[in-house]
């Protein structure tokens, strides 16, 4: 009798287990590891669904001849670097165990941590470029921390072998959504229980562990041991206390759903209300209270209304206008662009702070955790100086300011500039607090300072055109000219003849009046020659 006919004879009598489903399984994944050679990449979170399907995977492959263990086996890991440092630690001990178990035992296994790049790291983007914390209609983290990271290897993968597969956990009981998404892949699979990926083409994904349940997952961990030297009771340990039982996986397009309830997500998330899971750990065991510094960041990060911390224009420089309907009433209003460079410093200031706090106080071997990297930092200096001409140069003020040390940083030639703090004064002096004018000066002169050091100066007339497009009118006055392009804008595609003429005609008049009243030269200096006369 075959495996499926006893499988036939046992479902009619009483279900079968998951522990009874096992030798089917690992039947399966020796079949298809067998059929060719196309290399595999197995996608892990180190939780409980990845985990075991890597286990799987092992124990399957495990069995074979050594001569057929010929097909690398490739596992990958993401680490945006603002992981929970708990789990960071888990990830990078299990890493380890299984890189030296491979390599005692000839399994063709090799894993990979993975990073994203230095311009897409979360603290970059929020306290460099003042990207908005994260939220469902921004949420610009996902795809520079996590799929970035992980579709730049697959395609590494693709482009030397021709063809992947790509091994996930994912589980249709997870969500509706989940079991939406991989129903429709199924329904357009060109091989047996291989779906393909509508994001990565030539890349084929096996999903294992499709129709299981939660249960079925940890009867499974609980009931096999660990091949590569492991323990999941610790794991079973790592998701005991919280309130949500799924795990952030390996994310390669954006239809993955958000990571904030998972015990394996990052700790800055706001695109949930609360990190239960991280809440969970610092209140059920005192051994973890040093976290409560990193649950603060992320409880002030994660404010509704934070339009006070923020710019009036987009991170380009321009007002983008968007319509509100609040109860019934219809207004235009400006769409809150990046922190302000107030706001950057604060975040900076916090971050630095928590680190130096943690280490004081987290266990022996946890104190070198370093919650933003130095090159980080060098990134985020550059950021300021250079795109947004903030010569001032107060990172290395604040690292020093708060932890005590000078700030190295690891960039050739970083430190070296015609314009610094004193000049920032002396401007700030000029400009008497208004921070427009001081914006407007700074990009100005700074503009100039870097065509200055190239050999040739093409494009400076254009550079300096945008500094006075982006920082020449005040606040007002940049909201009411966006009002002004967008009504102009509606007429004109209404083919509204007579409104067009009447702004047209109006935004004429109004720069009659206002080129003498409102220039930057004449407004600021006007006074003072007055006097001296």
């Amino acid at each position: 009798m075959t495996l499926a006919q006893q499988s036939e004879k046992k479902s009619a009598s009483q279900p079968i287990t998951v522990i009874e489903k096992i030798p089917e399984i690992i039947k399966e994944i020796q079949q298809l590891y067998l059929l060719d050679e196309i290399p595999w990449i197995i996608g892990v979170s180190w939780g409980k669904d990845s985990s075991t399907v890597l286990q799987l995977v092992w124990n399957a492959i495990a069995i074979l001849e050594p001569n057929q263990r010929t097909k690398k086996i490739h596992v990958i890991t993401t680490d945006t670097l603002v992981e929970n440092p708990i789990v960071t630690a888990w990830v990078r001990n299990s890493m380890e165990l299984l890189a030296s178990a491979a390599k005692e035992t000839g399994m063709p296994i090799e894993p990979h941590l993975l990073l994203p790049v230095i311009q897409d790291t979360f603290w970059v983007n929020l306290i460099g470029r003042g990207y908005p914390a994260p939220r469902n209609q921004f949420r610009w983290c996902t795809p520079r921390l996590k799929i970035n990271p992980a579709n730049q290897f697959i395609r590494e993968m693709v482009r030397a072998n021709g063809e992947t597969i790509l091994v996930l956990g994912t589980r249709k009981a997870e969500s509706s959504k989940r079991s939406a998404t991989m129903q429709k892949h199924q329904a357009g699979r060109i091989r047996d229980r291989l779906s393909p990926n509508a994001s990565l083409p030539n890349s084929l994904i096996y999903t294992p562990i499709e129709d299981w349940s939660n249960n079925d997952v940890w009867i499974y961990l609980n009931q096999c041991e660990n091949p590569w030297g492991g323990n999941n009771k610790d794991l079973f340990n790592m998701y005991r206390g919280a309130t949500a039982d799924n795990e952030c996986p390996l994310v390669v397009d954006t239809s993955t759903p958000s990571c904030g309830d998972s015990r394996f997500g990052c700790w800055v998330c706001t695109m949930v209300n609360k990190d239960k899971s991280m809440e969970a750990m610092i209140q059920n065991d005192e051994e973890k209270e040093w976290m409560q510094p990193l649950l603060d960041i992320r409880n002030e990060l994660d404010i509704q209304d934070d339009h006070d911390k923020r710019d009036f224009r987009r991170i380009w420089g321009n007002v983008q206008l968007f319509e509100r309907n609040i109860d019934g009433d219809t207004s235009v209003q400006p769409v809150p662009g990046p922190y302000t460079k107030y706001w950057r410093e604060h975040w900076l200031k916090r971050v630095l702070e928590a680190q130096r706090q943690v280490r004081q106080t987290a266990p022996e071997n946890m104190r070198d955790i370093s919650l933003i990297t130095p090159d980080e930092l060098s990134q985020i200096r550059r950021i300021w100086l250079e795109e947004k001409h903030e010569f001032d140069d107060s990172l290395p003020r604040i690292y020093q300011e708060v932890t005590k040390e000078e700030f190295i940083d690891p960039r050739p030639g970083a430190g070296y500039s015609l314009l610094g703090s004193d000049e920032w004064a002396v401007l700030e002096e000029i400009c008497e607090n208004d921070a427009m004018h001081l914006e407007l000066m700074a990009k100005l002169l700074d503009t100039e300072r870097q065509y200055r050091k190239k050999s040739r100066r093409v494009g400076i007339y254009e550079a300096l055109e945008k500094c006075f497009e982006t920082s020449s009118r005040t606040q007002e006055d940049a909201i009411k000219n966006a009002h002004f392009k967008r009504d102009l804008k509606n007429a004109a595609g209404e083919g509204d003849i007579d409104k067009v003429k009447q702004l047209t005609l109006g935004d004429v008049t109004t720069e009659k009046v206002t080129e003498k009243s409102k220039n930057w030269s004449d407004r600021k200096f006007k006074k003072q020659s007055k006097t001296n006369n």
